[in-house]
């Protein structure tokens, strides 16, 4: 039974000029007209909205007449795109819908008249509230101010029922957990498990976005808890079932490697990705490198890589961008330096360029999220520190990390006889180390006279024997 609307006198923020404007067309047009969805959550919490969405009695092919520039996104389902003065609006018929027999979409919609029915179809009672753009007054059928000055994520009608139609809904009640710090309703809660096998129908572009999300959140550890917890990991992130009753290691022995990792992913910065996903599986290929020497102390040989390893094929399974996975990757392969004060300004400079200059800050955050994952929250280390001053430094003495800082090139080595392909290869690589050594032969007359050193002494001889008949 569709309870009757809660009218509620709207006083909150300012709706946008334009976005009044366009209500107008409807309303004049002798159409019934809503801001619902995520918008009315923020204004109901006196946040600023982002994006607006409409719910109209009128069909796809009435709106159509009413605006310059509508794009038909989503016809199938009553939905067209209104762009409006600069304005991007998502419109959609009021509809219900039949049963979710795959767990994903409803088999069938069916298009509505009554604003409190579409609402009922919503996913969670922060979300099922409207705006009546013609009365200025808030519709809120399901209690959702309620829930959101009570601090909970709460399913409209049956938990079960609705986490079970689309079990995408199972992850965004999570990402909402997290994103406002808001509790699971207990019957909310309570539905996740038994819904969580139905992960398996949405596709891992859509998990991608929701983690996404979660990933952005001031404390995403809570949303792995409860992935954990729920049984929700098996069916979105399998990889990290093995870490969740493996060992950290020695230095942290009574912690689990599971938490070890949502905790380092805590202490990295919300607005960081890369460094985000670095901090979370830095350490995923502990078990399968897990040993103990003979006086029983635990090894991980070689953990770097098996980590680096998996993280790439978790993130290419999940669709994240190439850049995103390379970054991820280096990140988690490197993150193993340990740095002392007695290493050279040579050391210095070798270190930074295996790992690339752009990849050091990151390297020492990581380093440092990583002691706060066993540790709990800590000052950065008077050793990174270091590290970091020791490193800008040498990038402002303006010394070469890579082959392409050299002072000279292929061509210039060519034109003293150094042929292209391997050889040339070896010879920039062993210039490279040089001027590691010493930058200050980082000149093109030194650069050649070293290169022409080096050809004659190392590979002209090689090509003499080679050219020698049988």
């Amino acid at each position: 039974m569709i309870p009757d609307p809660e009218l509620i006198p709207y006083r909150g923020t300012r709706l946008p000029q334009r976005l009044e404007e366009a209500a107008q067309v409807f309303i004049q047009a002798g159409y019934q007209v809503y801001l619902v969805g995520g918008a009315v959550r923020s204004l109901v919490m006196k946040r600023a909205p982002s994006d607006f969405d409409l719910a109209t009695d009128a069909h796809p092919h009435q709106i159509t007449p009413l605006f310059r520039r509508v794009i038909p996104t989503g016809i199938a389902h009553g939905t067209v795109t209104v762009l409006y003065r600069g304005l991007s609006l998502e419109v959609t018929t009021f509809r219900s819908e039949g049963t979710y027999s795959d767990g994903r979409r409803p088999d069938s919609v069916t298009f509505g008249t009554s604003i409190v029915e579409d609402l009922s179809r919503r996913d969670f009672t922060m979300n099922a509230m409207a705006i009546d753009m013609k009365r200025q007054v808030l519709i809120d059928p399901y209690g959702g101010r309620h829930d959101i000055n009570e601090g909970q994520v709460r399913a409209v009608g049956d938990a079960a029922t609705r986490l079970g139609e689309d079990a995408l809904r199972i992850l965004r009640a999570v990402r909402f957990s997290v994103q406002l710090d808001f509790a699971l309703a207990p019957d909310t809660l309570a539905a996740l498990a038994p819904a969580a096998p139905k992960l398996s129908a949405v596709s891992v572009e859509r998990v991608r976005i929701e983690l996404e999300k979660m990933l952005a959140s001031p404390q995403p550890s809570r949303a792995f808890r409860l992935f954990r917890d729920h049984g929700i990991l098996a069916h979105i992130l399998p990889e990290f079932l093995p870490c969740i009753s493996a060992n950290t290691g020695d230095d942290a022995p009574e912690l689990p490697l599971y938490e070890h990792l949502i905790r380092s992913m805590d202490a990295t910065p919300d607005n960081r990705l890369e460094l985000r996903l670095a901090a979370l599986l830095h350490d995923i290929g502990k078990p399968n490198t897990e040993t103990r020497d003979t006086d029983g102390s635990l090894r991980f040989i070689g953990h770097e890589k098996e980590s680096a390893r998996i993280a790439s094929e978790l993130l290419k399974r999940l669709c994240f961008p190439t850049r995103v996975i390379r970054a991820v990757e280096h990140l988690v392969l490197h993150h193993m330096f340990f740095y002392e004060p007695s290493w050279s300004s040579a050391a210095v400079r070798r270190f930074i360029a295996r790992v690339g200059r752009d990849s050091v800050g990151d390297l020492v955050q990581l380093r440092h999220a990583d002691s706060c994952g066993k540790h709990g929250p800590t000052k950065p280390s008077p050793l990174l520190n270091e590290l970091l001053q020791r490193v800008e430094y040498e990038n402002q003495s303006a010394g070469a990390f890579t082959i392409r800082d050299l002072a000279i090139g292929g061509n210039d080595l060519a034109a003293i006889g150094v042929k292209k392909g391997p050889e040339m290869g070896k010879v920039l690589e062993e210039l490279l180390e040089t001027v590691l050594d010493d930058p200050d032969l980082n000149t093109k007359p030194r650069l050649l006279q070293i290169a022409r050193r080096l050809y004659e002494t190392r590979f002209q001889p090689l090509v003499r024997r080679s050219e020698e008949p049988n």
